[in-house]
């Protein structure tokens, strides 16, 4: 998805749908590849990215001096921060296309959404030949830094693109030489498109690009939006609970019980450390199990049997006495 023509097939292809009541039955090789692929559970994070992204994009239309105010999504690993991210960005892009649909038989005329990875050990040079390798943009050995980024604004200008979605920003350290112009980069790019930015990153705020004058400016530019666990209770809601039940609904499983999974939520709060994450792949390998074997639903034994992610696993790891 880090190609204009990788996330356009993402963007515009349908996403798994559950099971409805008058569908005719799919097959075991369909349901495995659903379970595989599975729906987005829309969290409470997504809830608010999506309602924040709309409204900062609205904020920033018509912006023209300064850089447009952007939006960084953190949290622990596992906690749905990507997830989020292209879900958003999808939105948007399909938005954009309901409403500026291309002429008959032209190409795709506007890029509406970019989504670029930092790589490993950043340097300004290697982020923005990313940029420029979303869009296809021709890039010479010889061509220095300020060359690319001038072809990169053009580009993404004339492409109309509105809202660019950086992940892996924690890559950064802008205590670095490198890191430092990297961090200059970026904020370059704010000022020089005409679209809102969106980072995410693992716990960005204990990271060095909220701190000295970079990351004041960063933190003064962008709201926080933390992916972090599910709590089992908010005041007299159970968003894990919640969660859980979508899922369960999503389910194409022949024999499970409606309201197996939500009996079993402080259990599985416990495994999970409330990490949607883990939550969605433990389930999912449960049910992947449950038709392997035929039985069809997923119990508490089925899911004990499932061996969760690393992270998940050292959670639940007893501490030794010392």
């Amino acid at each position: 998805m880090t190609t204009w023509q990788g996330w356009h097939r993402f963007a515009t292809t349908d996403p798994p749908a559950p099971p409805q009541p008058d569908d005719p039955p799919r097959s075991t090789e369909e349901r495995l590849t659903y379970h595989s692929a599975f729906v987005t559970i829309r969290t409470p994070a997504i809830s608010q990215l999506a309602t924040q992204v709309r409204t900062l994009m609205i904020l920033g239309r018509h912006q023209q001096t300064t850089a447009r105010p952007s939006l960084i999504v953190t949290g622990p690993a596992a906690a749905g921060k990507t997830t989020a991210l292209l879900n958003v960005g999808r939105t948007c892009h399909l938005a954009h296309t309901r409403k500026n649909p291309p002429p008959p038989g032209s190409a795709h005329t506007t890029a509406p959404v970019a989504y670029v990875l930092v790589p490993p050990g950043a340097t300004a040079k290697t982020l923005i030949t990313e940029f420029a390798r979303y869009l296809g943009i021709p890039v010479a050995t010889r061509m220095t830094q300020t060359q690319i980024t001038d072809a990169v604004c053009h580009t993404y200008t004339a492409a109309g693109v509105q809202l660019v979605l950086i992940d892996e920003i924690h890559r950064l350290n802008p205590r670095t030489t490198t890191g430092a112009q990297t961090a200059d980069l970026i904020k370059v790019l704010t000022e020089r498109l005409p679209a809102t930015f969106v980072y995410a990153g693992i716990n960005v705020t204990d990271t060095p690009l909220f701190s000295g004058v970079r990351g004041a400016q960063l933190a003064g530019r962008a709201t926080l939006i933390t992916c972090g666990p599910l709590p089992a209770r908010h005041g007299t809601h159970h968003p894990f609970r919640d969660v859980i039940t979508d899922i369960e609904n999503a389910l194409d499983l022949h024999h499970h019980k409606p309201g197996t999974l939500p009996r079993h939520a402080p259990y599985l709060h416990q495994r999970t450390a409330g990490r949607i994450g883990s939550l969605t792949r433990l389930i999912r390998q449960a049910a992947i199990t449950a038709i392997h074997d035929g039985t069809e639903r997923i119990t508490k034994t089925t899911l004990d049997a499932v061996q969760l992610d690393h992270l998940a696993e050292q959670h639940n790891r007893p501490t030794r006495n010392r």
